[in-house]
């Protein structure tokens, strides 16, 4: 029996949905079926982000008809039933109208917030509803803090809100020697420590406070209930604006600062919150900004290029109809770009993948190789080596008469391309048909916050995958601030990189942009190593002093 289904026919549902602390790797496999089949979405802000991505499109579309139909009319509830505020009111304006609802909140449902008020509202009303946990804030934050709450010892543990914490709450939680998982503030914290000492803690008693847990922007203080107001004032947390944002805050000797500099995992990743400029679109950056992701960074895509159809066609239809005639032997596809364009030519003459049959498929790395799988075709060839033009060269077979019927080879290539892969191809005897498939032009500018960010030292690394990307990205962005992190693929890249002004920091072993994020990694981790041997605090580079701008070596 599928848990979603409503009782009865024609009846809403309701999936309450822990969405959990933050990190979007944290939302459990049955929260993403439950948002797939939703109708309407309904989250808390702070955990939108994380749930937006899994829901069809046209789903916040139908939220917002709900929370205009919910002002328009005040949301009619049956007799005895109590009037809710705003999400709940829209919770069951959306139920009673028969859609699948899924109402998201940060943590866990059972634990974190108040759906227990709107899961009675849909009871008094007989609408189905579930329930899906998440990942709890106060068991969540501390794992990713470094702070595991019980070990082999085993310890009493106690959760405190101290919104609603009164006299005897703190009576109670202050006379144990377990370990206490208060949720609380930025500005509330130190009083709810105070509280704590009055009950009967001891004041040396450690105390860990996080706050944005498991975000990259995640931070934590080790201190005890006597000094962490000192430790605020000392390190100009507060006063702040920011002092109303959510912390959880460990008392007790696992919260120890000895124990969580060995135990923290998360906040110690190489690139943890560094914001790293990817110039690619978010198609060719997707492998690449999860890698980045895995080292603790945060990165941001901004195209660079565009790409356009060929101002003459008519050479890319010859070579497609050729595809199916058997003019070629092999086809050799040397980006995503140039897989999509054929799919797409092949989607406007009705073919699709059985076109391929009996034509060998080359693909010049793994992330084009995956393009064409997508498309229902295995390449036949992919690098061994190197994954570029000359690695491609290096595994092709040379032109055999007696094994190959056909000595012609289909490219479809950039209007930019560079003649290696030709050349090379007709040295092993082959014939190239060498075809303009797609037009690279530079892409429009980013937006004006993003080009601010990247001239006045907001991002803390860039990676350029070529020279066009340099030359391109300071054509319509300007030139990257000095304090930002300059990395490249590879010596040419390197070089236009210096033509232009920047000084580079971190050169790829290899021409592989997977290369060169893990170059990127050793370089961060490298830099907090040494800050941390000379006993600094570990900064992002965009935490530097603005200088002026960064000039190539002489």
């Amino acid at each position: 029996m599928n848990p979603t289904a409503p009782n009865h026919p024609g009846c809403g549902h309701v999936t309450f949905l822990g969405a959990g602390p933050g990190d979007p790797g944290l939302l459990t496999l049955r929260a993403v079926e439950a948002l797939a089949t939703a109708d309407v979405l309904i989250a808390d802000a702070q955990v939108l982000d994380v749930v937006r991505p899994h829901v069809r499109p046209n789903v916040a579309a139908d939220a917002q008809s709900a929370l205009r139909q919910t002002e328009a009319d005040g949301a009619s509830v049956a007799a005895g039933v109590p009037v809710l505020r705003d999400t709940a009111n829209l919770v069951m304006v959306a139920a009673r109208g028969g859609k699948r609802v899924v109402r998201a909140v940060a943590g866990d449902p059972g634990l974190d917030g108040d759906a227990a008020d709107e899961m009675l509202a849909c009871a008094a009303e007989s609408i189905a509803f579930e329930v899906v946990p998440g990942v709890a804030a106060a068991v969540g934050v501390p794992a990713y803090a470094g702070v595991p709450l019980r070990d082999a010892q085993g310890t009493d543990v106690r959760f405190v809100d101290a919104r609603h914490a009164d006299e005897r709450c703190w009576g109670e939680v202050g006379a144990s020697d377990g370990t206490v998982v208060v949720t609380a503030t930025l500005e509330t914290v130190a009083a709810a420590a105070g509280e704590l000492v009055a009950a009967g803690r001891k004041p040396d008693t450690p105390l860990a406070v996080t706050v944005a847990g498991t975000t990259t922007r995640q931070r934590t203080w080790t201190a005890t209930l006597g000094t962490i107001a000192q430790v605020f004032k000392s390190g100009k947390v507060l006063p702040s604006a920011d002092g109303g944002q959510p912390v959880i805050a460990v008392v007790g000797e696992r919260g120890a600062a000895e124990r969580r500099d060995r135990l923290s995992w998360f906040e110690s990743k190489p690139l943890f919150g560094w914001n790293v400029l990817v110039p690619r679109t978010k198609e060719q950056a997707a492998s690449l900004s999860d890698q980045l992701r895995s080292y603790g960074a945060v990165p941001s895509e901004v195209p660079t290029i565009a790409v356009e159809p060929p101002r003459t066609p008519q050479q890319m239809e010859r070579a497609v109809k050729g595809l199916v005639t058997g003019r070629y032997e092999w086809i050799a596809f040397t980006s995503v770009n140039a897989v999509k364009a054929v799919r797409e030519k092949f989607e406007e003459y009705g073919l699709d993948a059985r076109a391929f049959a009996g034509i060998k498929v080359a693909a010049v790395g793994e992330q084009t190789a995956r393009s064409l799988v997508e498309f229902g075709v295995k390449p036949d060839l992919v690098p061994s080596g190197e994954q570029s033009a000359a690695g491609l060269l290096e595994d092709w077979p040379p032109y055999d008469p007696v094994f190959d019927p056909i000595d012609r080879v289909f490219l479809p290539r950039a209007d930019i391309a560079t003649e290696t892969l030709v050349a090379g191809l007709i040295e092993l005897g082959w014939e190239v048909d060498d075809v303009t498939a797609y037009r690279t032009v530079r892409a429009s500018p980013p937006p004006a916050e993003t080009r601010e960010a990247i001239k006045g030292g907001g991002f803390d690394a860039v990676l350029f995958t070529s020279s066009s990307t340099v030359r391109n990205l300071v054509g319509i962005a300007g030139k990257p601030h000095n304090v930002t992190v300059i990395a490249c693929i590879g010596p040419a890249t390197a070089k236009t990189a210096e033509e232009h002004g920047l000084r580079v920091d971190v050169l790829s072993p290899e021409p592989s942009v997977h290369k060169l994020a893990e170059a990127l990694a050793e370089f961060g981790a490298a830099r907090r190593a040494a800050a941390i041997e000379a006993g600094d605090p570990v900064t992002r580079p965009s935490e530097r002093r603005p200088g002026s701008r960064r000039r190539a070596r002489s």
